[in-house]
């Protein structure tokens, strides 16, 4: 591999020198293509292909090998063959061994091949620190979630048996035991460290953090990932079934884990959290089961010392946190919890969405191949996607901010119309939520037992008379009469006296649960339907089955939204779409049953009834439980009011605002010091390794310059557009880095002006400008001066 490493640098070098289009000649012994076989290979492929596929399948996931080997064939009117499939497999294998072990050699000569390095320089915006910058609380946001798309069959013997049905037998894989490239993922030995079957033998000795309040953990098991029963349930013929990712919020890929013979356990966020808090410090993540992940984090014996360490804190994405309850709303969206600014927290589902075209060539890939494909594509995702559109999507969030920010005048008249007297009101109002609902979402013991006894009682009274009409003798006298013979008349009697025998039993059971009841509450007068406490009990259980009625109508919504959002999502099949259109139907049907049955138990109380028009057209459940009237009726406390609701919910974007400008000025001031300080580092070891007379690694480091650099016009124009908005409160001169790895000797001076640093002289030549009142020939003269620079970087 070493030599074909250097044959590649130094056909490279050509290409560098000499141009695409100039004749290759090979040195002395080699070829200059990719064979199929180490020796004596009669089959081969010429380097133009293989990186051609390359590109073009990152870029589109979905053309597979198949695809591509069959366009050739076409192309040289040769019949395609099947072994020309995996004779390309092998070539393009050895093509991937070769761009990663070059990888490899300039990550040495730049110092880069420590542990997690990648990792801690995945993202400049979050990771890359520099002197004098704004401390952010929290430093950085991540995201993580499974995603079962990216499955993979485990190839078995397929046996019949005797009543002619198929089962899977023995697993008859090859032993292939090549590690996937880079370090995105985590191995399975690492992950399975956090297991539950692990989980008893850590947990001796350990005593859990007492002081971590989990004070948002108030939506149960109401999440398929957080129920082990489900999550621990093997998928058929599946091996891997699917991945779980981390993402940082500009969409770099942090970390992957396959999930293995199983759904989303939470031993693989518990992985992925602990690599991420042990090399990268303290940040929030945002999780669809946030509320609940932060007690796992905490409780767990490999997680909590380092939860503890750097105060780990979890979150439910904006999109997600509709479906949770109101009180877990309140302490887990990003809206309400401080320091999230606008972030949604949404990632993930982002990612997915365009990574899901990999399922069709991974699904019967074997296990190397299949992480080999999703590594190849985050990674190419990291540099093409997401450092690529970094400056559009600083600039779009900035802007967003600033449109929140501007809607202050709208919100001071709103609460003039109101008469809400300060903003500070809205805390209160957030607060004075929290406890209620708190305090709703339990029912008091007291009043549990007395609904209970209430029940019972009402079973007692229709037990006692059941058991006095089967004590009626005529009523089997008359029954016995009408018998044929002797045996139809003593067999309908033994089935009358069974019955009798149960309902005596039954009458007596209950008696003494209602005996039971009296004691533990201290009832010495048995209640009668009379009576004020009979009453009272029996209208605490309307009010229970009105609460549970609303769940069902609530949870039924939630389904209908997501399944009509995954139903427009692009990229779903047609048989998907067709199984959730069916799905829907049948839920509308049970919606509209749910709909009537909370309209009984409404009417009962005189609570407000719902229509079916009304809840097809909810988009959001943020307000819906406010129907939820408990114990008390809070329609018309202040923040259950719509429009209330709508000037407090504006106030914290409002807040979140400010506190989103201020995170984006810190991330465009690294930015800004990160590109040419990047340039000038990777600049300075090009001359270097030229110097000692290693022309073809020089070629490599300008190669892996560019992949970057070619973008750095790019940013710079749009970073300076933004810098002239009205609002905008940063600044688009680079600082200085703290980090000492990208520091170069002293003296060393660049020949001239690279093409970053011409963008930011520009840049800081208009800071520096006072004037106002640019004339259009100023503005025509600078934008074609930008123009002008993208030209020369990009050479379009």
């Amino acid at each position: 591999m070493e030599f074909v490493a250097d044959a590649h640098e130094a056909y490279n070098l050509f290409l560098e020198q000499h141009g695409a289009d100039t004749p290759y000649k090979p040195p002395p012994g080699a070829t200059g293509l990719f064979p199929c076989s180490p020796y004596f290979p009669s089959v081969a492929f010429t380097t133009r292909t293989l990186k051609t596929f390359h590109a073009i399948h990152l870029r589109c996931p979905r053309l597979g090998k198949q695809a591509f080997i069959r366009s050739l064939c076409d192309l040289h009117t040769t019949v395609p063959r099947p072994y020309l499939q995996t004779q390309f497999t092998v070539a393009y294998d050895l093509f991937l061994r070769t761009t990663e072990l070059i990888r490899q050699r300039v990550a040495k000569d730049l110092g880069r091949d420590g542990p997690d390095w990648r990792l801690k320089n995945a993202c400049p915006c979050c990771l890359y620190k520099v002197q004098g910058e704004a401390a952010l609380d929290p430093p950085f946001f991540a995201t993580v979630d499974g995603n079962n798309s990216l499955k993979r069959f485990e190839r078995r013997d397929r046996l019949v048996s005797e009543d002619g049905k198929t089962f899977p037998g023995e697993s008859h894989e090859s032993l292939d035991d090549r590690q996937p490239p880079r370090d995105y993922y985590l191995s399975r030995e690492v992950v399975d460290q956090y297991g539950k079957d692990r989980l008893e033998e850590l947990l001796k000795g350990f005593v859990p953090d007492a002081t971590y309040d989990e004070e948002a953990d108030g939506c149960g098991e109401i999440w398929q990932n957080m129920k082990e029963a489900v999550t621990a349930k093997a998928w058929g013929l599946y091996e891997e079934t699917g991945i779980v990712a981390a993402f940082c919020r500009h969409s770099f890929c942090l970390l992957l884990c396959d999930m293995v013979r199983s759904g989303e356990l939470a031993k693989y966020a518990l992985a992925i959290t602990a690599h991420l808090l042990e090399a990268l410090g303290a940040h929030l993540l945002g999780y669809d089961i946030g509320c609940k992940y932060a007690q796992w984090a905490h409780s767990h014996p490999l997680v909590a010392p380092l939860a503890k360490e750097h105060n780990f804190r979890a979150i439910v994405g904006a999109f997600h946190g509709t479906g949770h309850r109101r009180a877990c709303q309140l302490s887990n969206l990003p809206l309400y919890f401080p320091g999230a600014g606008l972030e949604t927290l949404e990632n993930c589902e982002n990612m997915f969405s365009k990574s899901n075209a990999l399922s069709g060539v991974t699904r019967y890939a074997s296990r190397y191949h299949r992480q080999q494909e999703i590594v190849e594509y985050f990674a190419h995702a990291d540099v093409k996607d997401a450092y690529a559109n970094l400056s559009s999507l600083l600039v779009g969030k900035y802007k967003h901010a600033l449109y929140v920010l501007a809607t202050l005048p709208e919100l001071l008249k709103t609460m003039e119309l109101l008469d809400i007297p300060s903003r500070d009101v809205f805390t209160t109002w957030l607060e004075e939520e929290k406890e209620k609902l708190k305090t709703l979402s339990k029912e008091p013991l007291e009043e549990t037992m007395e609904m209970e006894y209430w029940q019972e009682l009402v079973n007692l009274e229709a037990e006692e008379a059941q058991v006095a009409a089967f004590l009626n003798s005529d009523i089997v006298m008359e029954l016995a009469e009408g018998a044929s013979d002797y045996e139809a008349v003593s067999r309908e009697t033994r089935r009358l006296e069974t019955k009798r025998r149960h309902a005596v039993e039954r009458r007596d059971k209950t008696l003494l649960q209602v005996q039971d009841l009296e004691r533990r509450l201290g009832i010495d007068v048995r209640w009668l339907p009379e009576t004020a406490e009979w009453r009272a009990a029996a209208a605490l259980v309307d009010e229970r089955c009105y609460r549970r009625a609303l769940d069902d109508v609530q949870g039924l919504v939630i389904s209908r939204l997501l399944e009509l959002a995954k139903v427009n999502m692009a990229g779903t099949g047609y048989k998907m779409r067709k199984l959730i259109a069916k799905a829907l139907q049948a839920r509308s049907k049970g919606l509209k049953n749910a709909i009537t049955r909370y309209n009984e138990a409404a009417a009962a109380l005189g609570r407000p009834l719902l229509t079916w028009q009304e809840v097809v057209e909810y988009g959001f459940l943020a307000d819906f439980d406010l129907l939820r009237l408990g114990r008390e009726d809070l329609r018309n406390v202040p923040w259950a009011l719509p429009g209330a609701r709508e000037a407090m919910d504006q106030h914290f974007k409002i807040l979140q605002a400010e506190v989103e400008r201020t995170r984006l000025n810190t991330e465009i001031l690294r930015f800004v010091t990160f590109m040419p300080e990047e340039e000038r580092f990777l600049v300075y070891h090009e001359r270097r390794l030229e110097a000692q007379g290693n022309p073809a690694r020089a070629a490599q480091i300008r190669a892996h310059r560019m992949l970057q650099g070619r973008f750095s016009g790019v940013h710079m124009d749009q970073l300076q557009k933004l810098s002239k908005l009205d609002g905008f409160t940063g600044t688009i001169l680079p600082g200085k880095g703290i980090s000492e790895e990208r520091q170069v000797p002293e003296g060393f001076e660049m020949e001239s002006l690279s093409d970053t640093e011409t963008l930011v002289a520009a840049g800081e030549a208009d800071s520096d400008s006072d004037s106002d009142d640019e004339t259009d020939e100023e503005d025509v003269e600078g934008l074609g001066d930008a123009f002008e620079n993208i030209v020369r970087i990009t050479d379009e």
